[in-house]
């Protein structure tokens, strides 16, 4: 048999190839928008792919499922109740495929969709108990998904808790292989970095499975609710559609055709490190490192969907790799890149901009003495937690306007959890017209809050 399990890490989004060697055929189960490594997997295996299946349709990524039939020929798979406007095939709860010995099931758990299901696979080789299954965005290791991103939260919530007793009744040692890991807008703070689990093991360890009472489940599953995946509506209707979203490739350009486009509304996004971005940037752009994961999601909150986008990297390779980023969660008027990176705007001695780093000491050490504001970028359920005595709150990917509360004549400390949503925002700030702006880095509230300092 065939599991392998292949992951998106700047989303934290899982898919699979499965299938049977034997037998020379597989399918791929949501697969990702670059498709070149399942075709890449399946050489090398020997297999065919001759299936698509998709657990639901995506919100937060866009799928790869219409690149992976045209380059394969394979049948797309999805429940009727998706609405897919794509040439597929509908499944019901129950529906069954035979791949060589490995067997797939339905099992239809709605809940985070209307559409929902995860697939049951069974090694008839060997027996015909349930070996593994993919829970797909309903069962995580460590968490369950978020239940607001189709219907009511309250009426999702409901959903997923019978959906989850019905996982719960395959055999405790059945495996466990969910649609994300660690990082993702679709699950709780609970999920795990583990790529697998077992029923049995969730249902011992998983703590809103061991939740009996609907009403209380319910309660506890919507408490932790964080902020939806942007672009949620446009991704589901990319995903739900006949087209696959493809978009053309951004065109290199020169310095000066870098300035004409910013002048002519294209935001200037800045994809190298937040600490290169500080020492010397393009004036008016934007933080947004895609050397950690996360950067399509940020990208995606901040962007305009119908705003021209011009990447800066170190090089060429950097940009080329944030547009396929970009791509996979809708963004796709990714227009052009500074052709040899920021390297080619200071050999042309062009303006540059920095921001001022410093460590939470100092910052304390200014606050203490009267001359510093602080904004908390973190999201509102940490801001409501505990926050620095005095500073104002704004989440970073709400920092379209001058804060309320903060002067931009005066120095403003940008603070989150470590710096990395700080970046984000410092950069914000500043092309919004802060003139001093201050990036904290290597710490943030909780390292304020450790040393004692005051907070509310």
């Amino acid at each position: 048999m065939i599991l392998r399990q292949i992951t998106h890490d700047d989303l934290g989004c899982a898919s699979y190839l499965i299938g049977d060697e034997d037998a020379g055929a597989a399918a791929v189960v949501d697969p990702k928008l670059d498709v070149e490594e399942y075709l890449r997997l399946a050489r090398y295996l020997g297999v065919e792919i001759g299936h698509i299946l998709e657990t639901h349709t995506h919100a937060d990524h866009v799928s790869g499922h219409s690149r992976l039939a045209a380059a394969t020929g394979a049948v797309i798979h999805v429940h009727r109740m998706a609405g897919a406007e794509y040439e597929h095939e509908p499944i019901e709860d129950g529906w069954e495929l035979a791949i060589g010995a490995l067997l797939v099931r339905a099992l239809h758990t709605p809940g985070h969709r209307p559409e929902h299901t995860a697939f049951v696979l069974m090694d008839t080789a060997r027996g015909p108990e349930p070996w593994a299954v993919l829970t797909g965005d309903t069962l995580f290791v460590g968490d369950i998904a978020r239940p607001d991103l189709a219907v009511d939260k309250d009426e999702g919530a409901r959903g997923i808790f019978h959906s989850l007793h019905r996982l719960l009744e395959l055999p405790p040692e059945t495996e466990v292989w969910p649609g994300h890991l660690g990082g993702s807008l679709c699950g709780g703070p609970g999920m795990d970095m583990k790529g697998a689990s077992t029923i049995g093991y969730e249902a011992a360890h998983n703590d809103l499975l061991s939740e009996r009472d609907e009403d209380r489940f319910v309660a506890r599953a919507i408490a932790t609710i964080g902020p939806q995946p942007p672009n949620l509506e446009a991704i589901v209707a990319i995903n739900r559609g006949a087209s696959n979203g493809d978009s053309e490739a951004p065109r290199p350009l020169v310095p000066r055709q870098l300035e004409r486009a910013a002048a002519d509304g294209a935001l200037v996004v800045d994809v190298r490190t937040d600490t290169q971005f500080d020492e010397a940037h393009v004036p008016g752009s934007v933080s947004m490192t895609m050397l950690r994961a996360g950067f399509g999601s940020k990208l995606a909150w901040l962007a305009d969907r119908e705003q021209d986008i011009v990447l800066v990297g170190r090089d060429d390779a950097d940009a080329a790799g944030a547009a396929r980023l970009a791509a996979a969660v809708g963004i796709s008027r990714v227009v052009g890149f500074l052709a040899g990176g920021m390297t080619s705007w200071r050999e042309e001695r062009r303006p540059v901009e920095r921001i001022e780093r410093i460590d939470v000491t100092e910052m304390h050490d200014r606050w203490q003495a009267g001359d510093l504001q602080v904004l908390d970028v973190r999201e509102r359920s940490e801001w409501d937690e505990g926050r620095i005595a005095g500073s104002v709150h704004m989440p970073y990917h709400d920092v379209h306007s001058m804060p309320a509360g903060i002067d931009p004549a005066r120095p403003v400390a940008v603070v989150c959890a470590s710096g990395q949503r700080s970046a984000v925002a410092a950069s914000l700030l500043q092309r919004l017209g802060a003139r001093d702006v201050l990036h904290v880095v290597g710490g943030g509230v909780g390292t304020w809050a450790r040393a004692g300092w005051p907070t509310d």
